[in-house]
């Protein structure tokens, strides 16, 4: 399935993410800043890797502080840091620069956290030609940066969101009745869409290819149950789409890499990532 891939995320859209969330983090004034400085001390801040990481939120750094901020040094989306290393060097008034740490420093953290993540399981995939899938399990709100960030590390990205594509779920198919009754359904008012199907076992697979779905989701399948589906599914048609999901994660993920399928998705990728140490220093 030939979903819409996330190579950017536009600067305007950008801009106005971190002013909402400016908003929130200061609806007022900030007491503690404001009480310290008077606006013209200028520090140089350093943004420093606390561990390993995959580094992602280039152009939120360049977009947090206003223009009497110089962004002297910052690294690119992609790059690979050490512990210690740094990534970026901000030079402008301490005030400016503490009133937005936080707010610049969750959203870097969070995508380095993905991209790091995805990194390290889409190396494990690649030697079986298998692309590593996100999903729609993100955090409300910031789900174009982090959809971004699994793309700048290594993995694919699956529909964005309900108006991207067609996936007919277990619940999808109790409501209209059975398989063939959902696909009749949809066929009727849609054209130019492809059609994937989850299903959770094999009997299943059987109705899916009667109607010439274009692609399966194996749901909660174990690697024996998945490699089975996908020789029945690729004997029929060989170009159709197999994707395994369901609770796959970076411990279990070998077990699924010689079963056959084209995609894994994995929702640990993103909802599971936990923040990674990214610190500014300033001197």
């Amino acid at each position: 399935m030939n979903y819409q891939q996330i190579d950017n995320v536009p600067i305007e859209y950008i801009k106005n993410k971190i002013k909402e969330f400016l908003k929130e983090d200061i609806p007022g004034r900030d007491l503690t800043t404001d009480n310290i400085y008077n606006g013209q001390e200028i520090v140089e801040a350093k943004i420093q890797a606390g561990e390993q990481l995959i580094f992602c939120g280039k152009n939120i750094v360049m977009n947090t502080f206003d223009k009497s901020c110089k962004i002297k040094k910052i690294s690119e989306d992609g790059k690979k840091h050490k512990k210690n290393q740094i990534i970026g060097i901000i030079v402008g008034p301490a005030i400016e620069i503490l009133k937005k740490e936080r707010v610049m420093l969750n959203l870097i953290q969070r995508l380095s956290s993905i991209s790091t993540k995805t990194h390290q399981v889409a190396q494990k995939a690649k030697n079986y030609n298998i692309k590593i899938l996100d999903t729609r399990k993100t955090t409300p709100g910031i789900r174009l940066f982090e959809k971004y960030a699994v793309k700048i590390g290594g993995g694919w990205n699956h529909r964005m969101d309900l108006s991207s594509g067609i996936m007919i779920k277990d619940n999808h198919i109790k409501a209209a009745g059975g398989i063939k009754k959902a696909i009749d359904k949809i066929r009727k008012k849609e054209k130019q869409f492809r059609i994937e199907l989850e299903v959770d076992y094999c009997e299943q697979i059987e109705e899916g290819l009667k109607c010439s779905v274009d692609g399966f989701l194996l749901d909660n399948m174990r690697p024996e149950q998945i490699k089975k589906a996908v020789q029945i599914i690729k004997q029929k048609n060989k170009n159709i789409f197999v994707e395994a999901s369901g609770g796959i994660t970076g411990k279990s993920l070998q077990g699924y890499l010689k079963t056959g399928v084209d995609a894994i998705s994995m929702g640990e990728i993103t909802h599971s990532a936990p923040n990674i140490d990214i610190r500014l220093e300033i001197s």
